[in-house]
């Protein structure tokens, strides 16, 4: 059974999410631009936990200067990972080798309200090599660490929180440059939330993924039901005859219901590109996660 959404077929499905552990960096600088260098370069390399050491993202919206703890222009980035040994790995890693080094920057707890936290900046103050200093700046308990430009400040502990990764939509279209077009457009919508990353480059998926492979020993392969240059090969395929191209949006969030607004931005702005064919979910019959995003439940949000 389908649902219709300005004449859009919005398959009766689910995404498949999962719970993941995940810690919030917010980035000050000078100003945007190296705010900007910093977020993209910590949250490289970090599209899926499938292959890549973590997921990250920046989330959209900027935080101006006057809600920062010292008054400066930041970005809000978010890493996730399965466990909360793995994800201090990666936070201190990421942010000792692409905030520290970064011209200007400064990090502090995305997350601050949390009791739960990591010792992420108590480690990265060791490469003051005992130079390095105690403050506190606007309540919060930071480190002073002297490095060439003057100094770089870090707040000590950082929050971590259980979080829920892996929601996702597939976009069906005519052809590649309209299904492109409403994938980007889905993506500049999710992206007005705070608190949801999307991990994958542009926030857009060419090469959507199964669990493990028909003749291999891969963990993932090719999601072999969605790629149209293989419908006539495959007799189970769920690509409709008129479709031609299809993209994958993954997206992260803090919390299920942010996900689920996620879902339904998505949806919305993809359905708006004519030539929209149908909007469907990666789902392995809740193999994967126990977390469940249905697509009536978005639609029906959407038309509230």
């Amino acid at each position: 059974m389908s649902l219709q959404l300005n004449g859009v077929e919005i398959e009766d499905t689910f995404a498949e999410a999962f719970p993941m552990v995940a810690g919030r960096i917010l980035i000050t600088a000078q100003n945007e631009k190296w705010a900007d260098i910093s977020a993209r370069t910590a949250t490289g390399f970090a599209s899926s936990i499938i292959m890549s050491p973590a997921e990250a993202a920046i989330e959209g919206p900027r935080i101006p200067a006057d809600k920062t703890p010292d008054g400066r222009p930041g970005v809000m980035i978010q890493i996730y990972h399965r466990t909360k040994p793995e994800l201090k790995g990666q936070m201190i890693t990421r942010l000792g080798q692409c905030i520290l080094t970064c011209a200007t920057t400064a990090a502090f707890d995305g997350l601050p309200s949390l009791n739960r936290k990591l010792r992420v900046g108590d480690a990265i103050r060791m490469f003051g090599d005992g130079f390095e200093k105690k403050d506190v700046l606007n309540g919060r308990k930071i480190w002073r660490i002297p490095v060439m430009e003057g100094e770089f400040l870090v707040e000590g502990r950082f929050g971590i929180k259980n979080a829920i990764a892996g929601g996702n939509l597939l976009i069906m279209a005519r052809d590649q440059p309209t299904a492109l077009l409403a994938a980007e457009k889905s993506v500049e919508a999710i992206q007005q939330l705070p608190a949801v990353i999307l991990p994958f480059p542009g926030g857009i998926v060419r090469s959507g993924s199964k669990t493990g492979s028909r003749k291999y020993k891969l963990g993932a392969s090719t999601n072999h039901l969605y790629c149209p240059k293989l419908r006539a090969e495959v007799p189970e395929t769920q690509v409709p005859p008129e479709v031609n191209s299809v993209y994958e949006i993954v997206f992260n969030a803090l919390d299920q219901d942010l996900l689920m607004q996620a879902t339904a931005k998505g949806i919305k702005a993809a359905t708006s590109v004519p030539g929209v064919v149908k909007i469907s979910a990666a789902n392995f019959g809740g193999k994967l996660g126990p977390v469940q995003i249905r697509l009536k439940d978005a639609v029906q949000q959407i038309q509230a």
